[in-house]
């Protein structure tokens, strides 16, 4: 981590909503979801504003060595984005203790907002987070 990364770090991204990313997408096996809205999927809008978050710290680590990895989400889901329209995530880190990183997040589309909360990530070495999933996949017995 360079000294760079402080609280007040903020990250603006934008987004147009693809079919692709409505209810329907986020699990084609679940026949229960494929009859629900054509609207954007809270799943994605949370992958979408992690997204947002990960460009806003990626400048201040020694990327790709260092990446982060989500740990906690906080967010609301307050209005339906139907696709075609364009989304906005505004993230700003609030908090770094050690490798916890804590951000306020909100994300507008061009009518409501649609969300808003926190979301924690942490930093990680990619080489030995990848090693340590690795060896849990090597160990499964499920």
């Amino acid at each position: 981590m360079k000294i760079t990364l402080k609280p007040g770090i903020t990250h603006e991204l934008h987004f147009r909503v693809p079919e692709t990313k409505t209810v329907p997408h986020l699990y084609p096996e679940a026949p229960e979801f494929q009859v629900m809205p054509r609207v954007l999927a809270t799943g994605y809008m949370i992958g979408f504003i992690e997204w947002a978050c990960i460009l806003a710290v990626n400048p201040h680590l020694d990327w790709p060595r260092e990446q982060t990895v989500g740990t906690h989400v906080n967010l609301s889901h307050l209005a339906a984005t139907p696709p075609g329209m364009g989304i906005m995530a505004r993230v700003r880190l609030t908090e770094v203790e050690g490798r916890k990183l804590v951000f306020e997040v909100e994300a507008r589309d061009g009518v409501d907002l649609i969300s808003r909360g926190t979301h924690e990530r942490f930093v990680i070495d990619a080489e030995r987070f990848t090693r340590k999933v690795a060896d849990k996949a090597a160990s499964d017995k499920s």
